[in-house]
């Protein structure tokens, strides 16, 4: 019995509670000793894995496998399953002996782990770093892979969601140069994201050097099913909207309508600078995916465009006309120059084409054939005072895309004769533009 200012005893705690106790520090110690045990077995499997896929002869025999699968030889400098930041596996110095050479010096593929887990391979990230894309290998081994698949000579895939599996659902080109057939080469810096449906959900570009060097372009996919294109290039703007038009037992077709506004020419036709000035115009474009030719043969398109202050370089439009064709070289300003492009495949077709500038005026049609040649017609008008009486001249455009000439043909040289012959005093530009009124007629015997 204690007092009121007495101390009460301490609780002395039970024989289950010092057990609760302990059951808890050895539970504690047992995850703590799992847990690095987990992390002892994930560094020793990722280290085995990281000598195994690095040895020469995990090298040597991926390397035979992508040459047959490609059909020309491939030489892999190095490969590695990397675990920071990402897990991934990556291969470098990849060099695919095709004409032209595919070189890449970093190849990473970072798989979907959940995928994975459950037995399925899926890419989730794919890498690729400093690159050097020949249009003409890639061109050669997607034909070479065509053919095969029609002989018979590799088996197709299992089924259409193998190859949508293999996809990835996210791309980062990084440094990657893209070399058309003709020469030259644009550097570009990029990110895509796919979607469920294997078409684009999203695109970011840049060109850092090359013919489009400075331009960027944003693509969105709308909720509607198109996708919306942004591009910023030469000083101003290119806006459109891009669909898919359905086609039965056939890809899609790619159906463009875009609008371009307040850009260089010169940054639209680089590296020819034939022409410069600011354009404004409105596109229609439709591209064939499964053209014989490729995409670049698959393409057509209809433009109606204005340039403002047009300079077209190399021709000296009014000297041509003094000289009755015999000039060369020079340049020609221009207020305006309107007209019409019509594309198929890489050939190009200027029709309607109006020209204005003070006392200068012209119309005409010229075609750009696959390798850049010229072939058409312009008529030049020249006001009395500028020409000393010439009032205008035919002339047939000629030469290349970077050299153009413009001369008299065989037909419209006899009429220009014949014509300053039957209306003397009148000037040789005049007689001439009367004259191939006659060299039309005569056209049979004399040719062009």
């Amino acid at each position: 019995m204690t007092g009121s200012g007495g101390l009460r005893p301490a609780a002395v705690p039970g024989p289950g509670a010092s057990g609760h106790n302990a059951d808890m520090s050895r539970v504690a110690k047992w995850i703590g000793a799992a847990l690095a045990l987990l992390v002892l077995v994930f560094a020793g499997v990722a280290f085995a894995l990281q000598q195994w896929v690095g040895s020469a002869d995990f090298r040597g025999r991926a390397a035979q496998q992508a040459s047959a699968a490609l059909g020309v030889p491939v030489e892999l400098g190095h490969l590695a399953v990397d675990m920071w930041p990402v897990p991934a596996v990556a291969a470098d110095r990849v060099h695919v002996r095709s004409k032209p050479a595919i070189t890449l010096q970093r190849i990473e593929a970072r798989p979907q782990w959940r995928a994975l887990l459950q037995g399925r391979l899926e890419i989730a990230t794919l890498v690729v770093r400093d690159a050097v894309l020949p249009e003409q290998a890639l061109a050669a081994l997607a034909a070479a892979g065509a053919g095969a698949g029609k002989k018979g000579g590799r088996p197709p895939p299992s089924a259409p969601d193998a190859s949508m599996a293999l996809l990835p659902r996210r791309a980062l080109l990084d440094g990657v140069t893209w070399v058309p057939a003709r020469g030259g080469g644009s550097t570009i810096d990029a990110q895509l994201r796919i979607d469920d449906d294997g078409l684009p959900g999203e695109a970011r570009i840049e060109v850092r050097r090359g013919r489009f060097q400075g331009a960027k372009a944003a693509l969105d996919r709308a909720p509607e099913g198109h996708w919306t294109l942004r591009a910023d290039i030469g000083g101003g703007t290119v806006r459109g909207r891009i669909q898919l038009q359905p086609r039965p037992k056939a890809p899609p077709l790619v159906v463009a309508q875009l609008d371009t506004a307040n850009v260089e020419v010169a940054a639209l036709t680089a590296p020819s600078r034939t022409l410069t000035g600011r354009i404004e115009a409105r596109t229609a474009m439709r591209v064939d995916p499964a053209a014989q030719g490729g995409i670049a043969d698959g393409m057509s398109s209809e433009t109606r465009f204005t340039v403002r202050n047009a300079v077209v370089h190399g021709l000296d439009l009014a000297q041509a006309v003094k000289t009755v064709g015999l000039s060369r070289g020079g340049e020609t300003a221009l207020d305006t120059l309107a007209g019409q492009v019509v594309t198929r495949g890489r050939s190009v077709q200027l029709s309607n084409l109006v020209a204005t500038s003070g006392l200068l005026s012209a119309t005409g049609n010229v075609a750009m054939a696959p390798d850049r040649s010229l072939s058409g017609r312009v008529t030049v008008d020249l006001a009395a005072s500028a020409a000393g009486g010439a009032i205008g001249v035919p002339l047939a455009v000629g030469g290349t895309l970077d050299a153009p000439s413009v001369t008299l043909t065989r037909g419209a040289l006899l009429g220009a004769a014949l014509g300053t012959a039957v209306a003397p005093g009148v000037g040789t530009g005049a007689g001439a533009k009367l004259g191939d009124r006659i060299g039309e007629g005569l056209r049979g015997l004399f040719g062009k």
